[in-house]
């Protein structure tokens, strides 16, 4: 509906340039005036002023000029009437999508904030898409807001600086915040309201400078990205290891026959899985996923676990198969899936 208001506006002001051309050169061919002359002849006609010719006019001047009235007055009225509606429609609906946005963030729970939709900002809230991940995005650019805009990203205009936008954002109920503000300042300063406005909130910051890292630690971030440290190591990594890099790629790859790791909560396990070993549930066969590490409730890692390494609560696995078999692990063990 809106498209179509646009599409009018846009008749709307073709119209009227178009009577103010066809006016000028009207005037310029019937009336022989020159361009100023021309031009000020049309605006005091089709605008009705009122005030006197530049000079009297003669016969197909006069029935031109009664043509110009007559065609201005319908165009104008048209045009008018079609601009105010559109100002009014535009107003309308920047209002129901802002009221629709809100009560959407007013729902979230346990939702990821991204300050921030550069380079880096776009790409987690890709990522966060394709897990179906609740999330909401500050931005203080108002054009990248309605270039980005869709149904899937809900968006804040606003500073993330602020106080008042992270809490608009929901961040006492948020779980996740990352920072990807280009500036390390913005991001340091963003990393300490957020801390002082929800303490157990797990806070991811960007970085440009290794000096900034350990500033952003101490302000509160649980863990700094360096995308252009990540970006140089990458390409050597090209060079020195080309296969293990094109095997980690395919990791990040969606598609029907990709490679994918995922991590599987022992939290919400059926009853008759829990405290199983690895090698009781024989996943490879049921599965064929791979269990390739096994994180403690310490927090420590195991790196390719024993067979005898038993499902215990808050623990978690890291599995290596295909988008089919990640999906039987999950229907297996009654885990809503993560991934599209």
């Amino acid at each position: 509906m809106f498209k179509l208001f646009r599409s009018k506006f846009y008749i709307a002001i073709a119209l009227l340039v178009f009577v103010f051309l066809f006016g000028i050169f009207g005037y310029r061919y019937f009336g022989e005036y020159n361009w100023i002359d021309a031009v000020y002849m049309t605006v005091i006609t089709v605008t009705t002023v009122g005030f006197s010719e530049v000079r009297p006019l003669d016969g197909e001047a006069k029935i031109f000029t009664i043509i110009l009235i007559i065609s201005s007055v319908f165009i104008f009225a048209f045009a008018i009437s079609i601009i105010t509606e559109f100002l009014l429609v535009r107003s309308t609906v920047q209002q129901i999508k802002l009221r629709k946005m809100k009560r959407k963030i007013n729902q979230l729970k346990d939702h990821v904030i991204i300050c921030g939709y550069g380079r880096n900002g776009k790409q987690a809230a890709l990522k966060l898409l394709r897990y179906k991940k609740p999330f909401v995005v500050i931005e203080s650019n108002e054009e990248v807001i309605e270039k980005e805009q869709d149904d899937q990203v809900l968006f804040i205009l606003g500073n993330a600086n602020e106080d008042e936008v992270l809490l608009e954002a929901g961040i006492e109920k948020a779980q996740v915040l990352i920072t990807a503000l280009p500036n390390d300042a913005d991001n340091l300063f963003v990393v300490l309201s957020a801390r002082q406005l929800n303490k157990g909130l797990n806070i991811i910051s960007r970085a440009s400078e290794e000096s900034s890292q350990r500033k952003l630690t101490l302000a509160g971030a649980d863990r700094t990205i360096m995308p252009d440290k990540i970006g140089g190591d990458h390409m050597a990594s090209l060079v020195v290891l080309p296969d293990l890099v094109e095997f980690v790629r395919q990791l990040a790859i969606e598609g029907k026959d990709t490679i994918t790791l995922e991590e599987v909560s022992m939290d919400d396990l059926p009853e008759k899985y829990k405290y199983k070993s690895l090698i009781d549930l024989n996943l490879r066969s049921v599965t064929g996923c791979t269990v390739i590490g096994y994180k403690e409730a310490s927090g420590d890692f195991i790196i390719n676990p024993e067979g005898d390494t038993k499902l215990l609560p808050n623990c978690k696995l890291v599995v290596l198969g295909r988008p089919e078999q990640i999906k039987k692990l999950n229907e297996m063990f009654n885990i809503k899936e993560s991934f599209v």
